[in-house]
């Protein structure tokens, strides 16, 4: 039987050489309707008429890829779905999804608030590039809402938060920040939702103008891509995110927009297993005795339990820190002894992954001995991604790396 593409049947122009047929040789377009998204990978699009570009750029048709294409409004359109916006863009990666907003939103003079601790890559752009521009930066202790509320002054343009924060997974209570943002016109709150994603918290239903995501982590989910998005309840915020998007060219490549959407289509399936592990590791390291404390929302012990009963849904997530006893060196032991457990940086795929935030993520050539302290981040602590295997092979992984230090 032939095809709808039926490579029979349609001679070769005569008129045309052998080099041209080779370069322009298509088969007729037809309407298709795969199961699976496809992967388009064309950098420009054929327009009939001169008129349509205009057209296109109006009603945000496919042109030119550093303006968009299928394969990255698949991925958009799914994680949109997930959080509930008036429209969601994908990027590069998600510090390029940090860096648009705040390039987009923050000119000299502005006032931004952020928490502390905060995400080290953020933390760093806000230092080293906004406060370049003339931005005042203001930082105040995670999960404090009133802290926020007090640092408000007449420039201030926007409010950071992080939720569960990195790497003690402090919880911010949405709905209070939300409400906070809609006290003043144009003041933009932005919530970095990584650490619970979009299976366990929505920010932008709780009244927050932004929802940031690093797709590299859970909506991505096995390590493969580095991706990041931008989920907004408002039209003109989506608009000038999509501008500035098109001016930084800092879009997702077609084949990691692929792997992202058949990320999104399992993240409820691998969230409830990443949950469930942690749930029942952080009891049991809450036991041991040579953990000092454990920091996870879903236990009652968390300060901010509480809050995350409130704004988080099916679940806690995977993410949690723990405090070994012994500090500094007991820490490195117990990273360097896992077997099953994997030492390595990022998180939310589905292997489990440790890392030592006093010497890694958060170590002296990330920040200063003074924002550690202030971020309580101490020598001894763990942060874990717990992934989906056995949560029997993890405790005893576990148990034999603390039985090392």
């Amino acid at each position: 039987m032939a095809s709808s593409t039926d490579s029979r049947g349609s001679p070769p122009p005569e008129d045309l050489h052998f080099d041209t047929r080779a370069v322009i040789a298509r088969p007729p377009r037809v309407s298709i309707n795969p199961v699976a998204p496809s992967i388009e990978t064309s950098s420009t699009y054929v327009m009939d008429t001169v008129d349509e570009f205009v057209h296109k750029l109006e009603k945000k048709g496919y042109i030119y890829s550093r303006h968009g294409g299928p394969t990255q409004d698949g991925a958009a359109y799914s994680i949109n779905q997930l959080e509930g916006g008036f429209g969601t863009l994908v990027f590069s990666s998600g510090m390029a999804a940090v860096s648009t907003v705040l390039l987009s939103q923050l000119k000299g003079g502005d006032h931004v608030i952020c928490q502390m601790p905060v995400y080290a890559g953020t933390m760093k752009f806000l230092q080293r590039a906004m406060m370049k521009f003339d931005v005042e930066v203001t930082w105040v202790k995670a999960g404090c809402v009133e802290e926020y509320a007090k640092n408000i002054k007449d420039n201030t343009k926007l409010l950071w938060g992080e939720s569960p924060a990195n790497p003690l997974c402090t919880i911010l209570d949405l709905e209070e920040f939300g409400r906070l943002g809609q006290t003043r016109e144009g003041l933009i709150t932005v919530v970095d939702s990584t650490f619970a994603g979009p299976y366990h918290q929505q920010p932008l239903r709780h009244g927050v103008d932004v929802s940031m995501n690093s797709c590299t982590k859970y909506l991505g989910g096995h390590c493969d891509i580095l991706a990041g998005a931008l989920s907004t309840s408002k039209e003109h915020l989506f608009e000038t995110f999509y501008t500035w998007q098109q001016m930084l060219g800092n879009n997702l490549s077609p084949f990691d927009a692929f792997l992202l959407h058949r990320g999104t289509q399992s993240l409820h399936v691998r969230m409830e297993r990443h949950s469930s592990n942690a749930m029942h590791l952080a009891h049991f390291l809450q036991k041991h005795p040579k953990v000092e404390r454990v920091f996870y929302p879903g236990l009652p012990s968390h300060p901010q339990h509480e809050a995350a009963k409130r704004v988080m849904g099916n679940g806690y997530s995977g993410m949690m820190s723990f405090e070994v006893k012994g500090g500094e060196q007991a820490g490195k032991t117990f990273v360097e002894s896992v077997r099953v457990i994997k030492l390595a940086v990022s998180l939310g795929g589905v292997e489990s992954l440790v890392e030592h935030p006093a010497t890694m993520t958060h170590g002296r050539y990330m920040i200063s001995d003074l924002e550690r302290e202030m971020g309580n981040i101490t020598p001894g602590l763990i942060r874990f991604s717990v992934g989906i295997e056995s949560v029997q092979d993890l405790e005893n992984d576990l148990t034999q790396a603390l039985d090392k230090i």
